[in-house]
């Protein structure tokens, strides 16, 4: 595949999920537009005015109507994670999402570092550069590392219309007991890709996603296309090509240009950050004083104090079946139930008519 370009096939916004059995020449794995999920990306400068032009934040929409689910990706990943459910809780409840790429994910024009205060301090930034001083009531919903930067942000009180908080596979005590396998995961997968399609054949064969729609919108920011270094053919030796200014000249013909497809974020770079991002999570989200609903990937990872909290009743918890930590893509359809159910209980949003029993 060619750099910068996609090859979408409208026949084949919902492929044949779960059924990975076929053999691999059967199965679709060109990326999809975002425009299959949102109705609008758009680049948020929360700084206008600066004389750098500020951070600028990409963040993709859908709905106009009802509560407005703020989406915050896990790390690694961005808000296109959360293309396949955002058309799932849209077809359960009436409501506005909002997904934004995280400092140094995605592709608007931010920091690249991964500071948790300062991720704290984009979501509110974003937020009041989209609504100004009265955005609608809001829903923090965050996976992972943004489910941490959730709990922080609604214990900061930076948006004084959140109502409820959402938190998908992220406990303090096993997120702090697994971050020494982190590294060991990040050199144990490939560096690079010959093409988009490989990648995103690469990540659902791997289990990283195992939901092929998914894979298919998501994997197409996750990774970028990197070009390498002309290679001159000569004696049955590659030399790699170094000329300056049109000094060196040489026959085009014996050149031969290719491309790989990378990782964009690095993630090994930000371990100086993974002990900041959980720890105290767990204490900040039981004294939130918001109605709570944490969604697990498997009972085992809750910690101590969040096994004391949810028997005292002070947050709503469901236990999904086993299906990886990237839970919202792996399965959308279940999140967006349980996070209908949560919304529906606290009267935040309405069922949809053509939903509603």
């Amino acid at each position: 595949a060619e750099c910068g370009k996609r090859t979408l096939t409208q026949s084949s916004k919902y492929p044949l999920r779960g059924n990975l059995a076929l053999e691999s020449s059967q199965i679709n794995y060109s990326p999809v537009s975002w425009e299959e999920y949102f109705e609008q990306m758009e680049d948020v400068n929360v700084s206008a005015g600066l004389a750098d032009g500020g951070d600028v934040f990409r963040v993709y929409r859908a709905g106009d109507a009802g509560p407005l689910l703020l989406l915050l990706h896990g790390g690694g990943h961005s808000a296109l994670s959360w293309a396949v459910f955002t058309t799932a809780i849209a077809s359960r409840v009436t409501c506005r999402v909002l997904a934004m790429d995280l400092r140094g994910h995605g592709e608007g024009e931010r920091p690249n570092d991964t500071n948790l205060h300062a991720s704290i301090s984009d979501v509110a930034n974003v937020i009041r550069a989209s609504y100004g001083e009265t955005p609608p009531p809001i829903v923090l919903i965050g996976h992972g590392v943004g489910g941490a930067i959730a709990v922080h942000t609604a214990s900061s009180m930076l948006l004084p219309t959140a109502v409820g908080l959402v938190v998908i596979d992220v406990v303090e005590g096993s997120a702090m007991d697994a971050l020494h396998s982190i590294q060991n995961f990040l050199k144990g997968r490939p560096k690079s890709f010959k093409s988009m399609e490989h990648a995103i054949e690469w990540s659902v064969k791997s289990g990283q996603i195992r939901n092929l729609e998914s894979a298919r919108v998501s994997m197409g920011v996750e990774i970028h296309c990197s070009e390498t270094l002309s290679s001159w053919k000569h004696d049955n030796a590659d030399v790699s090509v170094f000329s300056s200014h049109g000094n060196m000249m040489l026959d085009v013909s014996c050149l031969s240009c290719h491309s790989v497809y990378k990782w964009r974020i690095d993630l090994s770079k930000s371990e100086k950050y993974w002990d900041g991002w959980f720890r105290g999570t767990s204490n900040l989200f039981l004294a939130c004083n918001l109605p709570k609903l944490l969604l697990l990937a498997g009972i085992d990872r809750l910690d101590r104090d969040l096994t004391i909290g949810q028997m005292q009743g002070k947050f709503m918890m469901q236990v999904l079946p086993p299906c990886g930590h990237a839970v919202q893509e792996n399965k959308p359809d279940k999140v967006a139930e349980a996070v209908a159910a949560f919304l529906l209980r606290h009267r935040f949003a309405e069922a949809r008519r053509d939903t509603a029993r």
